[in-house]
């Protein structure tokens, strides 16, 4: 199993005093003094992640918020790590294929070679209203019908050497081409999705399915819920198959890993209240539905389970951040008797 963190944003971690100054400082019109603070905050942290061993990092976007934009972030990123692969959040709707594949490959090379793509079909109307000129469209099936076209002509772009056409029912292309071409293999494309049709479509298009969790409950019965895993994995990667291909398993999670599992539960239940406060806080507060909440033993053993569902990626988020990033390196990973993938 390999680790990665998600870039620390606005919506995408707790809010320690450094992000809440940091969003003041990003909806405020005054000048501002210096770099951007959420920028250092993402910059150092995923520094320090390339340093202790994360491998990716998920650049995530929230065009409704005082995020700084996952494309332009990722590629100023780039610049400032050596090894991390940098996966970065894009919605059909609101970005074309076309124009993904040319960004991708320009952060591709920049970066050489760090470049991946987490597709997001999205679920907030009116930032695809607003920011995707209407791009929402009402019906689930149309959205996965478009996310699929979406991710067929994104790979398509990256490998036809010659010129194609493309007639979908949401995209089309004469000619396409893209002569910059990526920094080496193709970027992974990552994406999330709980419904059959978009499992489908992962396993024919994606690199590696993401299971993203939605009720904090679900660390509160561990055992059932990675044994609903074990099927879910079972059945995509029968999907996968199907198409002759070998599909990514990955999981999201909040990580709360403590001396003791009272405190680590104590820490759980205070993280449920802060996601009630605000809707965007349960981006973090739901995800310690994947269940790594517990002492540091429980948290390695409940990682083995992962692994022996067939999981090979984790995508972590902790609070505060850089310390807990520190934490699950230091104490967890050493107890996981599975074999983990660090970064020399």
């Amino acid at each position: 199993m390999k680790f990665g963190i998600w870039t620390p944003l606005p919506h995408t971690i707790r809010h320690d005093d450094a992000m809440t100054a940091a969003i003041a400082d990003a909806r405020s019109t005054a000048a501002v003094d210096g770099p951007d603070k959420a920028f250092t905050i993402a910059v150092e942290t995923v520094r320090e992640a390339e340093e202790l061993g994360y491998v990716t990092t998920l650049v995530a976007a929230r065009h409704h918020g005082p995020d700084l934009d996952a494309w332009v972030l990722a590629s100023a990123l780039a610049a400032q790590t050596r090894s991390i692969e940098l996966i970065v959040a894009v919605h059909p709707g609101i970005f074309n294929p076309q124009m993904v594949a040319k960004m991708a490959a320009s952060i591709d090379r920049i970066s050489g070679g760090r470049a991946a793509i987490n597709v997001v079909n999205g679920w907030w109307e009116q930032e695809f209203e607003n920011f995707g000129n209407g791009g929402w469209l009402d019906a689930s099936a149309d959205r996965y019908a478009r996310m699929a076209e979406f991710m067929k002509l994104l790979r398509a772009s990256w490998t036809s050497d010659e010129p194609f056409d493309f007639s979908g029912q949401f995209y089309k292309a004469s000619e396409m081409h893209v002569p910059l071409r990526t920094a080496g293999a193709i970027p992974n494309i990552y994406a999330a999705s709980s419904h059959p049709a978009g499992q489908q479509m992962i396993a024919e298009f994606g690199d590696t399915w993401f299971k993203l969790p939605f009720s904090p409950d679900g660390n509160l019965d561990f055992a059932s819920m990675i044994e609903g895993l074990r099927t879910e994995v079972e059945q995509i990667k029968e999907r996968a198959n199907e198409y002759g291909r070998d599909l990514g398993i990955g999981v999201t999670a909040h990580v709360i890993a403590c001396e003791t599992d009272e405190e680590a539960q104590a820490k759980a239940r205070d993280l449920v209240e802060y996601g009630k406060l605000d809707p965007m806080n349960l981006v973090v507060a739901g995800a310690i539905g994947s269940g790594l909440v517990g002492s540091y033993q429980t948290v390695a053993s409940r990682l083995d389970a992962y692994i022996d569902a067939g999981f090979d990626l984790a995508l972590l988020h902790f609070y505060p951040m850089r310390e807990g990033m520190r934490t699950f390196m230091e104490k967890v990973v050493p107890l996981i008797s599975k074999k983990v993938a660090v970064a020399a």
